[in-house]
């Protein structure tokens, strides 16, 4: 049943002729806006491109003074920032305020909320925080609900001119790392000891977080396809034994689907990782579990940041974990990188408060602080990267008052070195979108299939 059902996924894929490629991952890319005339918002939009966070202040002043500002996001910070940009408006006109409320929508839940708001000619929520640049793509940007803006001084300090920037703007970069329990004897040196025989990492489950999806999506790019098949050379002869037949195995397959000449090494990553991940409801139970004295052995993919969480006790400690690129001699992939993009609705209510509260966010210490206290959040305004890690030394994040190492794995190595020697897989919206279909299907069948008998 399991081979049929596979042979008809991919004579159906074929027929559909969706097998596009695309352009190096984590660049700026061309996408599609919501057809139709020019919205009022997106004229709106054009022109607070061309304001300073200042002059769109006095703007938000203006349209929002008594009234109240409805968010909806997929971090609960929102709801930390609001208050501050607030202040920051009151400095500037001491009789000004406004209320305000934030909504995290739990299990996916934001792209229905968001679509239904959009129904209305005049909306309920004025902007949105949001991740899975696969889903904001073919379910809110293409459909029109959502709209892009750049701030000024966010597109001076990266370089580029508002209105040649032709991407989704991202507020940070957050990435997941491999991290395992160190109080065994088992080490993993590369990339392909976490899918090794008798291995069962946590992860959220793709289902719960599809942003997870996504990083199994970006695998198959000819880039990360490579990198997964220079880890598979140096592995020893043992490890290649067991994996060899797995990954030959995927040579048609890989082909079907359109991949490159290392889609084989992505695919059979792929397989065994979905077939033998021990799924999880969320990160935080993941690193609870993983710093314990008995987890021993284990390991996962989940969030850098909550560590910063852990209270230190008997039979618990940061300690008890590595995380696995920085490690001497680890080997591949260290983890996976997604962005929080900031997005204004097409019917926001409150269209210049939205600017300006993403001008806030994206260009100011304050504005950025609800996300900036956190390793593994990494600010997407180059200046105040700098700003931030000068305020938060998240690179001695490990280190005590008295200037002593305590927690080596809280030590941030920065978004450069994961995005280089740290090996992190970076979303890439348009070529998620562009396997979502093809790819993704082939994972369903593995999620659905993989323990049905064969015929």
């Amino acid at each position: 049943m399991k081979k049929k059902l596979v042979a008809f996924m991919l004579s159906a894929v074929l027929a559909t002729g969706l097998l596009a490629g695309c352009g190096a991952a984590g660049g700026p890319k061309e996408v599609q806006t919501g057809a139709g005339a020019e919205s009022e918002t997106e004229k709106i939009i054009k022109e607070a491109q061309q304001l300073t966070l200042e002059e769109l202040a006095m703007k938000a002043i203006e349209e929002s003074n008594r009234k109240t500002f409805y968010g909806v996001g997929n971090s609960s910070r929102g709801k930390t920032a609001l208050p501050l940009f607030i202040e920051y408006l009151q400095s500037l006109d001491a009789d000004y305020s406004m209320e305000f409320e934030w909504q995290q929508p739990k299990n996916n839940k934001i792209f229905e909320q968001l679509t239904a708001d959009s129904l209305k000619s005049e909306g309920t929520f004025a902007m949105t925080l949001i991740q899975d640049g696969n889903q904001i793509r073919s379910k809110m940007v293409e459909t029109g609900i959502l709209d892009t803006y750049v701030p000024l001084e966010w597109a001076k300090e990266n370089g580029i001119k508002t209105e040649e920037y032709t991407g989704y703007l991202p507020m940070q970069t957050v990435n997941k790392v491999f991290m395992y329990n160190s109080t065994g004897t088992v080490t993993y040196d590369n990339c392909w000891d976490f899918v090794a025989e008798g291995n069962h990492p946590l992860y959220m489950d793709i289902d719960s977080e599809i942003v997870g999806k996504n990083f199994l999506y970006m695998l198959t790019h000819d880039t990360y396809a490579g990198w997964l098949k220079e880890a598979y050379d140096v592995l020893d002869e043992d490890a290649k034994a067991y994996l060899a037949p797995v990954i030959e195995a995927m040579t048609t397959d890989a082909a079907d689907l359109g991949l490159g000449e290392n889609g084989k090494y992505a695919l059979a990553w792929i397989k065994l990782w979905v077939e033998n991940y021990n799924a999880q409801t969320d990160d935080g139970p993941i690193c609870n579990t993983l710093v314990t004295d008995s987890a021993t052995d284990q390991s996962g993919l989940l969030v850098y940041s909550k560590l910063r969480s852990v209270e230190e006790s008997a039979g618990v400690s940061v300690n008890n974990i590595k995380v696995a690129a920085y490690q001497d001699g680890y080997q591949g992939i260290g983890g996976y990188g997604y962005s929080h993009y900031l997005f204004v609705t097409d019917n926001s209510p409150l269209p210049w408060t939205a600017c300006a509260f993403i001008a806030y966010m994206t260009c100011t210490e304050d504005g950025f602080s609800a996300w900036g206290k956190d390793m593994g959040a990494y600010a997407s305004n180059p200046e105040l990267a700098v700003a931030i890690e000068a305020v938060y030394n998240h690179s001695k994040g490990g280190y005590n008052e008295a200037g002593e190492l305590e927690f080596e794995a809280k030590n941030d190595r920065g978004y450069e070195w994961w995005t280089t020697d740290g090996k992190l897989v970076l979303e890439d919206a348009e070529y998620c979108s562009s396997v979502a279909f093809t790819v993704g299907s082939w994972i369903e069948l593995l999620t659905k299939y993989s323990d049905a008998p064969a015929e």
